[in-house]
């Protein structure tokens, strides 16, 4: 099924993809290498469009100004389709799972050059915070959490000194830096970030992406 921003053209820059710079931490072992996902040799997922890493850049700088301690830690970024026709068949795959949920959670795996995976165009990231030493900051949820958990604003109601308002806190910090440096959150994910596809431009108000899928180089 479509997403709503899959309706706008994309009229793409032609940046290449660069890879992430050593100042960002990475979670690894990569998650989806792990699962077997079938990624190309020596194709590192940790790279991503050549103006997307000057804006996460500057989204730990801002950060940073706030929150001294923390840092931004990388999950994934640019994603080959056949690995995300991968991750949904995995995930369908999982006890418990419906398609619905699936389907939610995971951009369809489109080879149309008009309706792109988000990931696959070298424009997306997915991330959360962290402390300085790597180690991930409680952000309520899991990255790739399935229902109402995953959204931005789960837990804006919680009571303040709660674990849940620590949680909400740290959803809005992330949110916040990320926001202020250009990005654009997904509506129902708060660890996923993007500028210059579709769902960006969708939610900007601007007419067309800067990205379509990005070659691997």
């Amino acid at each position: 099924m479509q997403r709503l921003w899959n309706s706008l053209k994309i009229n793409d820059c032609g940046e290449p993809l660069v890879a992430l710079p050593s100042l960002f931490a990475r979670w690894q072992p990569h998650p989806y290498a792990v699962l077997g996902a079938p990624y190309p040799v020596n194709a590192c997922p940790f790279r991503l469009r050549q103006a997307v890493v000057l804006r996460l850049v500057a989204a730990q700088k801002l950060l940073q100004r706030y929150q001294p301690d923390s840092c931004l830690l990388i999950f994934d970024a640019w994603r080959p389709i056949a690995v995300q026709q991968y991750m949904v068949e995995w995930s369908l795959a999982q006890p418990g799972t419906t398609p619905a949920a699936v389907n939610a959670l995971w951009a369809p795996p489109s080879t149309d050059p008009l309706t792109p995976p988000p990931h696959s165009t070298g424009s997306a990231v997915d991330l959360c915070l962290a402390s300085r030493d790597g180690k991930p900051l409680p952000m309520g949820g899991e990255i790739d959490a399935m229902g109402a958990i995953a959204e931005p604003q789960h837990f804006s109601s919680a009571p303040l000194g709660t674990e849940e308002a620590n949680w909400h806190r740290n959803r809005t910090i992330l949110a916040n830096a990320m926001g202020k440096a250009g990005f654009s959150q997904h509506p129902n994910e708060w660890w996923h970030f993007s500028y210059g596809d579709q769902m960006w431009a969708w939610n900007c108000g601007v007419r067309s992406a800067r990205y379509g899928v990005a070659a691997c180089l």
